[in-house]
This record gives structure tokens, C-alpha cells and sequence, in this order.
């Protein structure tokens, strides 16, 4: 064997030794394709071409047109023979026997009866209308001669020439040449150009009515966005819904399914129409298929709302415009006018926008409220608004809890007579206690000679759940929280909504996820104006609004949480309910921090300041007649009781365990008659108490100075 070895490739391994034996591998080269024959190439290029957008898009315009044509000859020849026929009075009987409506039916059926009286008279008519017609055109061709044959004579008479006796006759009949002429040279392309026109007469009435197969219509009409909603499309709905007894009645009807329908109005950004029930359809079955009748109107569910007005087997559906609900409202006009001012007993706060896209004012005059709903659905801002509405009448005193303490009402320092805030159970004890005190005042004002006029005590508990469910226990072993008759909480919110509203002292509370637990039912059903945001049930919305209101359309609960922030369902006498609605959807317009803060500084300055107490932990007294200084306030007096309750507010480590004793202690040393009686009650002196403590640092200056 020889030792040279001839590489067959560039690439080759490295030279092997000598002495070794060395296998060559020759790799064949891979055979070349075989070429795609004509026909596969030509039936992809085909598959291609049928099945590219554009083909598909242009054959349905084609098909779309064409059948417009034919859905338009379909419609003209259906009203055609609705005009010579009796059957549209037969539907409409018949529309009307279904619904259940027999006298409306007696009505039609008189009068298909009086239109086949009259039709039998005109074919009466028509077996003597030959005769008659040839008698009056013989007769009519006789006078019209001789009339233009005496004209001749006349015209003869007058020119003195015997031939114009027959020139108006012979001018007519030039006049009639002359018309045969005309149409002889307009009858050839009329008789081209008319099929075209009436085509397109046909086309026009077939596009107006979408007159084609779904598949055929464009693309956003076939997925419903921006479809108008007339009455042939909501009979649709109603007929698909998958109610047996109105599906049969709807089918019974012909098409005059649409008798059941009012007139669609235009509401806001959406319309509205009013929907008669057959006999044996109950308007629940309506309510509870909201989801499959706003899917068969093209909508979403949150995008149609079902309530009841007072006219018997009647639902009334207010169908937005699609994606019209997803747009923000407008600012709100606190926020707009710097110049608002507001009025407890006559005015209403700017709240939001209905549906319809009106404005939606609330009265908060004499009414308890309560506003509920799922956490971060706007619950706060929505409470807030109010407040800084009505914090623009000066006459309004507000006692505020925030059992959460995030600082959402912060900006009321200065505003509030009384802010207390954190979700602790100290603060519990504090809130509670400030409602003991409101009720307190609100037996003194019950006690007052009749007539009296008092301001407005707004007590608000933002986060009430919490106070309802503290499991604290006082010295006296009474629970702070709970919902019996040994609550502390429970009983002050109680005695308040019983007889506070006669003497303008109210409860306003926001709380969440409402349950029997965290919102007892005495207290709920106390509050004159219910509203609720998104919840996570019907019974949940039947705790927040009332079963009344929720039979009635009211459905908080079919909201969506964290898309539908700010929309509130409201159950009150307070803001203006459409007739016959139990309810009312407002989207309430929202303000930020800053601006509510902005807002509420525009209060303050009204009120000429506040001195706001707040709860402060301090685990020594300080300076008593200091404080008994601060806790009036700009008040020229307040009663020793009221000071007491201020005190132990304002710290309940150092004055929460005093007495009038110790009070009187303090005000004897500093000076006489400081505390003293008006109208039989003990008060406090406001000028009195500044005296002292300025003839005090007065003569501490001097001891200083000697």
C-alpha cells in the first residue's frame, strides 16, 4: 500500500501517521429538488388569491349590493300589498290579542272591517267604471269639438275669413302631433334608463334597511359598533332572549312586535324606550336576563339598565351608546366655579351626571346618608364632595371620624370642629364618644322651647365598619362595636337617625363590603339617602339600597369594580328621580386631594377659622386653663359639659377621667366667675378665660422681672 494519500477534499483531516491505514468516505452530493409542477404552483397562487382580505372583502361589497336590490324589492313589494291588502290590520289584531290588549284588538279589527267595506265598494265600482268611462270620454270629445268649433266661428266672424273656422280645432291637433312626436323620441331611452332607475330605487331602500345577510354587511356592522338601535332590533332582542311565552306572543305578532314599544327617546348618551309585556311575561324574567339582552343588542351588560316604572307589565331600557359609559364625566363645578357658595336647607350639592348625561344635584337637607361599597371604588371622594359642598355654608358645624387615617380628610383641619383620625381602636373609642356627645346635644336642642332654629351638626364616620366591628369594652362593660342593644356605637347611631333630623343634627357614614356583621340592618335602613358603588352580590346590594329599590332595577352589584370608580346607584327623596324609578345611577364627579384641599381652604376662610380638635396622646396634664382655652374655640361660650367632653378629646390621658370638680378646680384659681350660669346651664366664658390667662402671664412677667 502506498503511503501517499490524495486528499479528495479541501478539508481533510490532518495527515495520519505513517503505518496507519486510512479510510476514505466519498459523501455523494444531495440530489437537486424536483421542480413544484405548474398546476400545484397555480392552484396556491389561486388559494392566495381567493382567500386574500381583499378578495374576500371585495366579494362581499359585491354580494352585499347586489342583495340590497333584492331585500329592497322584497320590502316594497311587502308594503305594496300591506297598502291593498287588510294585512296590516290582521297583525296588528293579532299584535294586540298576544299582548293581552282585547280592546286595542276590537279597535283593529273594526277597522280591517270598515277597509274591506271600502275595498268591496271600489271593485263594485270598477264593473261599471268601463261604460261610464267611455260615456265620458264620448261626451267629453263631442263638447270639446263643438267648443272649438264655435271658438272658430267666432274668430271667423271677427277676421271676416270663413277658413279660421277650423284653426283652433286644427291646433289642437298639431298640439297632439306634436306630443306623440315627443314621447316617440323619449320612449326608446326611457324604456333603457328605467330598469336602471328602479333598481336603484330598490338598491336605496335595501341599504337603508340593511337588507343582506349578516355576513355580508360590513365589518362593524356585523360586530354591532355604532348599531343605531330602532325598534326591529329591540323586538329581536326580546324574541332571543329565551323567555318561551314572549318569544311565542313576539312570533304571533308578525312584525308588529314593535306595538310593544314606546317611542325610543334620545337620553343623554344612550336612549331610552319603554317596553309593554305580553300577557304572562313578568318583568323579573326581563331583569334577570340583563346580560344576554345587552349581548343581543350589541352592547355590554354594563352598558344597558333595566328598571320598572309604575305602569303595569312595563320594563324601561336605557341603552348606552357603545363605549359611551367608558368616557370621563366633566370636572366638578367646586372645582370650576371659585365663586359657588352652598345652602343646607335650600341648595343641592353638584354631585355628577346621570346617564342621560343631566346633572345629577343632591339635597342633603334633614336626610341621614349612607354610602357603601367594595374597597377603592371611590367611596371617600364620593362622601368628601358632599362635605366640602356643604363646608361653603358657614352655618354648617361638622364633627368628622376617619376610622382609616390615610389622611383623606385631612384637609378639613380647620374646617371641622372635631377631626379625629386612625383606624385604632382608640380611635374607635373616640369617634364613638363623639357621637355620644352629638346626641347629647341633640336632647339639649329637643329640650329647647318650641321654634327654635338651630345650624346644621353634620357628624360624619368615614370607614364605619370599623366601629361596628371593635370588640373593645368599656369600664362599664358595654361594647364599643357590635349591633346589640348594649353597643355603645350602635345605640348613639341609633338614637341619632330616631330623632336627629328634627333638630338638624345628622349621621352621615361611608363604610364597605357591607355584611349583617359590619353594617346592622336598623342602622342601614335608618339613612334617608342609600347610595352604593360597585358590590360583590344581590344580597349585598339589598342590605345597601333596599329591597324596594332593587326590585325595583337598582343593581349596584352588576357594576364593575374597578372600571365603573365614582358610579354610584342612589335610593333617596333627595335628588330627582325619573317617575316611577325607585333609583337613580349617578357618576359622580371626582376631586383630586389637592383640589379638595384647595376647596376646603376656600371654606375656611368663610368660616373666619376653626379650632379643630384633634386627638393627641399625652401622657401628662399640661396646661389646663390653656387647653380650656384652646377647646372653645371661637365660641363666646360653651357649656361645662361640652368643655368636659372638648378636654378629654383633646387628650384622653390627661383630662379623660375629670369631673365638673376638676374643671371648677382649674377655673376658681384662675379667676371669679369664669364658669357661670345662662339659661339655667353652667357655661364657659370664652373672654373670660383669655382675661385669665392674660392677667396670668401678666403676673408671671412681673414675679419674673422682681
Amino acid at each position: 500500500m502506498s503511503d501517499n494519500v490524495v486528499p479528495l477534499h479541501k478539508n481533510t483531516p490532518p495527515t495520519p501517521e505513517p503505518g496507519t491505514v486510512t479510510t476514505l468516505t466519498v459523501v455523494p452530493e444531495p440530489a437537486p429538488a424536483a421542480p413544484v409542477p405548474l398546476w400545484v404552483r397555480s392552484g396556491r397562487a389561486v388559494k392566495h388569491a381567493v382567500t386574500h382580505e381583499t378578495t374576500k372583502t371585495t366579494a362581499r361589497a359585491i354580494a352585499r349590493h347586489t342583495l340590497y336590490v333584492a331585500g329592497g324589492a322584497k320590502i316594497a313589494a311587502k308594503q305594496t300589498w300591506d297598502g291593498r291588502t287588510a294585512s296590516r290590520y290582521e297583525r296588528m289584531f293579532r299584535a294586540a290579542e298576544a299582548a293581552g290588549n282585547y280592546e286595542v284588538a276590537a279597535e283593529w279589527e273594526e277597522r280591517g272591517q270598515q277597509f274591506r267595506a271600502a275595498r268591496h265598494r271600489r271593485r263594485m265600482d270598477l264593473l261599471h267604471s268601463p261604460v261610464d268611462a267611455a260615456k265620458g270620454i264620448a261626451v267629453g270629445t263631442g263638447a270639446g269639438i263643438g267648443g272649438l268649433i264655435a271658438l272658430g266661428i267666432v274668430m271667423a266672424i271677427a277676421t271676416k275669413d270663413v277658413t279660421h273656422v277650423v284653426t283652433p280645432l286644427m291646433a289642437v291637433v298639431e298640439f297632439i302631433n306634436l306630443m306623440i312626436t315627443i314621447v316617440q323620441v323619449v320612449w326608446g331611452p326611457a324604456l333603457t334608463i328605467g330598469p336602471f332607475l328602479a333598481l336603484l330605487a330598490l338598491w336605496t331602500i335595501g341599504s337603508k334597511q340593511q337588507a343582506a345577510p349578516q355576513w355580508a354587511l360590513p365589518a362593524n356592522v356585523r360586530n354591532g359598533e355604532g348599531e343605531p338601535i330602532t325598534p326591529s332590533i329591540v323586538v329581536k332582542a326580546l324574541r332571543d332572549l329565551g323567555v318561551p311565552a314572549l318569544r311565542n306572543a313576539i312570533k304571533e305578532m308578525g312584525d308588529a312586535g314593535a306595538s310593544m314599544l314606546g317611542p325610543i327617546r334620545i337620553a343623554g348618551c344612550g336612549v331610552e324606550v319603554d317596553v309593554t309585556l305580553p300577557s304572562g311575561v313578568s318583568t323579573n324574567e326581563i331583569q334577570n336576563r340583563r346580560r344576554k339582552l345587552a349581548e343581543n343588542l350589541s352592547r355590554h351588560e354594563h352598558e344597558v339598565f333595566i328598571v320598572i316604572p309604575q305602569a303595569a307589565r312595563t320594563v324601561r331600557l336605557w341603552i348606552a351608546d357603545s363605549g359611551a359609559l367608558d368616557q370621563p364625566i366633566g370636572p366638578s363645578p367646586l372645582v370650576t366655579d371659585q365663586t359657588m357658595t352652598a345652602d343646607y336647607a335650600k341648595g343641592r350639592a353638584p354631585w355628577g351626571q346621570d346617564l342621560r348625561g343631566d346633572a345629577a344635584a343632591l339635597s342633603v337637607y334633614q336626610r341621614h346618608l349612607l354610602i357603601t361599597g367594595l374597597s377603592n371604588q371611590g367611596k371617600t371622594a364620593a362622601l368628601r364632595s358632599l362635605v366640602l359642598w356643604l363646608a361653603l355654608d358657614r352655618s354648617v358645624e361638622f364633627w368628622m371620624g376617619d376610622l382609616k387615617g390615610a389622611g383623606d380628610w385631612a384637609m378639613c383641619d380647620g374646617l371641622a370642629a372635631r377631626l379625629i383620625q386612625g383606624p385604632t381602636d382608640e380611635h374607635v373609642i373616640q369617634v364613638t364618644e363623639m357621637l355620644e356627645d352629638a346626641v347629647e346635644e341633640m336632647n339639649r336642642r329637643l329640650q329647647s322651647p318650641p321654634g327654635t332654629q338651630f345650624p346644621a351638626l353634620i357628624v360624619i364616620v368615614d370607614e364605619a365598619q370599623v366601629a361596628f366591628m371593635c370588640p373593645v369594652k368599656g369600664e362599664d362593660k358595654r361594647p364599643y362595636g357590635g349591633s346589640s342593644s348594649t353597643s355603645r356605637y350602635f345605640m348613639a347611631a341609633r338614637k341619632i337617625h330616631n330623632q336627629g333630623r328634627a333638630v338638624n343634627v345628622l349621621l352621615w357614614q361611608g363604610t364597605q363590603d357591607p355584611t349583617d356583621q359590619n353594617l346592622p340592618k336598623l342602622v342601614r335602613e335608618g339613612a334617608h339617602t342609600r347610595a352604593s358603588l360597585a358590590l360583590g352580590s344581590d344580597s349585598q346590594a339589598r342590605m345597601a339600597l333596599g329591597d324596594k329599590a332593587v326590585d325595583g332595577g337598582a343593581a349596584p352589584h352588576l357594576l364593575r369594580p374597578g372600571l365603573d370608580k365614582g358610579t354610584l346607584v342612589v335610593a333617596s327623596d333627595g335628588i330627582e328621580i325619573p317617575k316611577g324609578q325607585s333609583s337613580i345611577t349617578v357618576r359622580t364627579h371626582y376631586i383630586s386631594t389637592e383640589e379638595a384641599t384647595a376647596i376646603a381652604d376656600r371654606a375656611t376662610a368663610l368660616r373666619d377659622g376653626v379650632t379643630t380638635l384633634t386627638v393627641i396622646e399625652r401622657g401628662e396634664e399640661g396646661d389646663p386653663l390653656a387647653d380650656i382655652a384652646a377647646v372653645l374655640g371661637d365660641a363666646s361660650r360653651v357649656r361645662t359639659k361640652d368643655v368636659l367632653a372638648r378636654l378629654a378629646t383633646l387628650s384622653a390621658d390627661a383630662y379623660g377621667g375629670w369631673s365638673f370638680i376638676d374643671l371648677k378646680r382649674v377655673l376658681d384659681a384662675a379667676g371669679p366667675d369664669i364658669a357661670y350660669k345662662s339659661d339655667g346651664v353652667m357655661v364657659v366664658g370664652r373672654d373670660r378665660v383669655l382675661r385669665a390667662l392674660a392677667n396670668r402671664d401678666t403676673d408671671g412677667s412681673a414675679s419674673a422681672e422682681g
